[in-house]
């Protein structure tokens, strides 16, 4: 029986709306409701029908698409009537009335316990993943550190990490559980994102951050380093990064530089890379040959994706991983992955 979902996006929100149309994909999770804050249902079902970065909601699904308001404030999708929320509010929000089990809370705004828990302890609703990352929600990366759900599953609370996040780990584990990572050094060249500016203004975060996304290239912080030692406890100190944002519309890469603990080749890192891909890690990490660009990767389901070609190696310790990730897609992706999980780990633990 598929998990049933709901989601709390933003009427700006990349990933929630991605979320979405990543589950039209699948049998395994359904979603039943939505929240949204769009001021109307039909700048909601726009937006879910027309992407300048993903394309339309047809060419997604390959078919033509019904997806339409109802009389009663509802959409319904191919005949599938999905309940449509609008609060924002999360008290005056009641999940279990919609039949919803898990909660996608996409908002980016709702990250800590505190918050995010009112979707459990007012909507009642099961669980709530936030798709962001959180100070103080246990962090799961899907086939990383997944298998300790079991550990924390009298919560409520949890976070998916940072689509960077998804991409370093899977890729750090490998190393470091074949070589041994003694340190390493992580620059995300990452895509454009909601939060900049089209033109110059102000921006809390910092300075540069305020600087105009077209035609610049800013230097900012990130926030993946830090919760990789959340998921590889293992790795505390040992590793750091930074980021800089770039102007294209999708697509970031993940460039690792790392002192590996014992002598190996970039081959030997290669090999083992390829094997989690096609073993423990597949679906999650993969390896290409090809010479790609950014663009290539658009719509990619991996969160890492392992470039042969544009990796180096210095000397036996000394090695460069250049990794790419479509940043929206993908982590939408592991997203469902991670409530699917969730939700058949707790039904097998009834």
């Amino acid at each position: 029986m598929p998990s049933t979902i709901a989601q709390t996006p933003s009427p700006t929100c990349r990933i929630g709306r991605n979320v979405f149309r990543a589950s039209l994909l699948r049998s395994d999770v359904v979603v039943v409701a939505i929240n949204h804050t769009c001021d109307s249902i039909e700048d909601l079902i726009y937006l879910i029908k027309f992407d300048s970065t993903h394309g339309t909601l047809a060419k997604l699904l390959g078919s033509d698409v019904q997806l339409d308001p109802l009389p009663n404030g509802n959409l319904i999708f191919n005949g599938r009537e999905i309940i449509l929320h609008s609060q924002r509010d999360l008290y005056n929000l009641d999940w279990a009335a919609s039949g919803v089990d898990y909660v996608a809370e996409c908002t980016g705004k709702f990250k800590t316990i505190d918050l995010a828990s009112i979707h459990a302890t007012h909507g009642k609703a099961r669980k709530v993943l936030i798709s962001a990352p959180s100070p103080d929600a246990p962090t799961f990366v899907f086939k990383v550190n997944s298998h300790e759900y079991d550990l924390h599953r009298n919560l409520s609370v949890f976070s998916c990490a940072s689509c960077t996040t998804n991409c370093l780990a899977p890729i750090a584990k490998v190393v470091d559980d074949n070589f041994g990572i003694a340190q390493g050094f992580m620059t995300t060249v990452h895509a454009s994102t909601q939060s900049q500016h089209v033109l110059d203004g102000y921006s809390k975060k910092n300075k540069r951050a305020g600087r105009s996304v077209m035609g610049n290239i800013i230097p900012t912080t990130t926030g993946a380093a830090q919760a990789i030692k959340i998921v590889l406890p293992q790795l505390k100190g040992k590793l750091s990064g930074t980021s800089i944002r770039v102007p294209v519309a999708n697509v970031s890469m993940v460039d690792l530089t790392i002192n590996t603990d014992t002598e190996t080749s970039l081959d030997e890192i290669l090999r083992a890379l390829r094997h989690a891909s096609e073993t423990y890690l597949s679906g999650v990490l993969c390896v290409t040959d090809d010479e790609v660009v950014s663009c290539d990767l658009l719509g990619h389901n991996s969160s890492a994706i392992i470039d042969s070609k544009a990796s180096v190696e210095l000397n036996s310790k000394f090695f460069k991983i250049i990794a790419w990730y479509d940043n929206e897609w993908a982590y939408s992706c592991r997203l469902l992955d991670m409530l699917h999980m969730m939700a058949t780990s707790d039904a097998a633990a009834k």
